[in-house]
């Protein structure tokens, strides 16, 4: 099957059909190219993923790598880098084997058919030369033919007729001869050039252009081939990557399978845990007898009492300050904050003495109060810095007990660490001085001794670091004892919360005055500082009474800090009243709190108010 047998008259078709399949090999080619494009395109937008999602340093992001799901999804990115690195390799692949190669083919190819197809041209215009020769002799021949015989014509009716003389009949027999003689020229160049025309155009046919059509043939199928192999080619570009992106999704696989809630469950409890009890069962409350009713477990006095209870024997009680929402909170903090009530009846104000239009002192200024209670406990430095994560106190004071030994054992291991880099460095020092000892061509030995000095100072502030490390840690995990400090009065507290608290926490408040947590509020800082606030209560010691008072009026003592008393009743002086109107007062040396100023006759010692 060939096409110089089969189409021997298809020239221009078969040129058409080659031009066609040029063509088609660029269509290819072009898609290879867009293809290589999208291989690029895809593996750049799965590089900038995996670097979208990558820890950022120093955040909160990198700190949560220690979850094995955090592992799990970071494994999970690398392995997204090298997938993107595998379909680089498809993209780099194809432009190198079949996009450069087709286009390197195609210029050959267009080269190749351009010279056949020309060479078949010639042939083409060959043979119609050799058609037009054989056209132009074979008119000549017939022209010739006709000529001779009109002239043969002309001589026989010359020679017939009797009235033209015989010169004239013996010219036109010679016209006649020459054209004779003309014709059979005309015949013999006939014959020889249609012979030379059958040759030409037989090996026109059955060989010039069979060959010529042969050789264009091999070049379409040529084409085909190289077309098939970039097909080829084009599949295994992707298939030669395929192991490698089955090792990606089998280690995507590993890392998902990696996972371990219980480990990470574990890791959320040592991250979060704070060490404090669990809240104990709330006491019941009497209400049925309104003059001589229990202090409320949550007032100033029965946090006092219960806290030196507590504290005498050894165990710590269970607060409910992880639920303490700002109404709570600021009850403890100020009980009672609210102004006295007014006696029962009172005809003038000078009726009653110590009355609540009596003189009352000056009140103490704001920024006085504040600077007392800032200094006075130092482990509570700021509320803002608290409530904001802002640097706390060296000790980790601020922070629940079991989140303040991670840290401290934490600041041990790095201590420790960095007393091993120097000790090492120093180990090294000691050689070299060895080594100036026995060669002193190396160096003097004394050059040594500023930096091993340096080093020995170094050590031994670390170690002394971590010696108060250590007590600190010492102190938390219950070997040594926990200092305690005096507490304030609760209206000074008032004082302060007022302008401290508020001041601090409205960030906190909603626009209608509910409370909110803040967001980006670090939690064991929130838990520290209420922690501290439980502290100021339960670790108040019992003060002496500086004298007697006796009740004008019943008193009902509703309000958070506050004792009921009945009228007539003697109570011991606690606290003299500082300005605010309220007096504090205890009852049997079990139960304790504040009345008003003008509901009582107060009796001071002399040497107490003389004091």
């Amino acid at each position: 099957m060939s096409w110089g047998t089969e189409l021997w008259d298809q020239f221009d078709n078969l040129e058409k059909h080659t031009q066609w399949g040029i063509e088609f090999v660029e269509r290819y080619n072009k898609f290879v190219k867009d293809r290589t494009e999208i291989e690029i395109s895809y593996a750049k937008q799965l590089r900038n993923l995996s670097k979208k999602y990558q820890p950022k340093k120093n955040s909160r992001e990198e700190e949560e790598q220690r979850y094995t799901s955090c592992q799990a999804f970071l494994a999970i990115l690398n392995e997204i880098n090298d997938y993107a690195g595998q379909h680089e390799v498809i993209a780099e692949n194809m432009s190198g084997l079949i996009f450069a190669e087709l286009s390197r083919y195609i210029q050959e190819l267009k080269q190749e058919r351009k010279l056949h197809f020309q060479e078949g041209r010639r042939a083409q215009q060959h043979i119609e030369s050799c058609w037009k020769q054989l056209e132009n002799s074979k008119r000549r021949f017939e022209r010739d033919c006709k000529e001779a015989e009109r002239a043969q014509q002309h001589f026989e009716k010359m020679d017939n007729d009797l009235n033209v003389t015989k010169a004239d009949v013996e010219k036109a027999r010679q016209q006649a001869h020459t054209r004779h003689h003309m014709a059979s020229e005309s015949k013999t160049e006939y014959s020889n050039v249609l012979q030379n025309f059958n040759k030409e155009q037989h090996e026109h046919y059955y060989t010039n252009i069979p060959n010529i059509f042969q050789r264009i043939q091999d070049l379409d199928e040529r084409r085909i081939v190289k077309i098939g192999e970039s097909m080829k080619t084009f599949s295994e570009v992707d298939r030669q990557v395929i192991p490698i992106i089955g090792k990606c999704l089998d280690e995507i696989t590993k890392a998902a399978e990696s996972i371990d809630e219980k480990h990470d469950t574990q890791l959320v409890i040592e991250a979060f845990k704070s060490g404090f009890e669990q809240p104990g069962d709330v006491e019941f409350e009497d209400f049925s007898q309104p003059m001589k009713r229990t202090v409320s477990e949550s007032s100033l006095s029965n946090s006092r009492s219960d806290g030196k209870q507590e504290s005498k024997g050894g165990k710590s009680k269970g607060k409910l300050w992880p639920f303490i929402k700002k109404n709570k909170l600021m009850s403890l903090l100020t009980s009672p904050h609210q102004p006295p009530p007014p006696p029962p009846s009172c005809s003038s104000p000078s009726a009653v003495p110590n009355g609540p239009q009596s003189p009352k002192q000056q009140k103490e200024p704001l920024s006085h109060r504040l600077n007392e209670f800032m200094t006075s406990k130092p482990k509570i430095h700021c509320f803002r810095s608290l409530k904001r994560g802002g640097s706390g106190p060296e000790d980790f004071s601020n922070l629940p007990p079991e989140q303040r030994r991670k840290k401290l054992q934490q600041k041990i291991d790095e201590i420790n660490k960095e007393i091993q880099k120097e000790s090492d460095q120093k180990d090294g020092l000691m050689k070299m001085k060895d080594a100036y000892i026995k060669n002193p061509q190396l160096g003097r030995p004394e050059t040594v001794d500023p930096k091993l000095a340096e080093i020995e100072q170094t050590i031994e502030k670390l170690r002394q670091e971590s010696q108060k490390f250590e007590a600190w840690l010492a102190e938390v995990e219950g070997r040594l004892p926990v200092r305690t400090d005096q507490p304030r009065r609760p209206s000074e507290m008032h004082e302060l919360q007022s302008t401290a608290v508020n001041n601090c926490a409205q960030d906190r408040e909603s626009p209608d005055g509910s409370y909110t947590e803040e967001q980006n509020q670090d939690p064991e800082l929130k838990v520290a500082a209420q922690c501290e606030f439980d502290d100021e209560f339960d670790d108040e010691e019992v003060l002496a009474a500086i004298g007697t008072c006796k009740a004008m009026y019943p008193f009902e003592g509703q309000n958070e800090g506050t004792i009921a008393m009945a009228e007539g009743e003697t109570l011991s002086v606690i606290e003299e009243d500082k300005g605010d109107g309220w007096t504090r007062v205890r009852r049997n040396e079990d139960e304790e709190g504040y009345v008003p100023t003008s509901y009582v006759e107060v009796y001071l010692d002399r040497n107490t108010k003389g004091t």
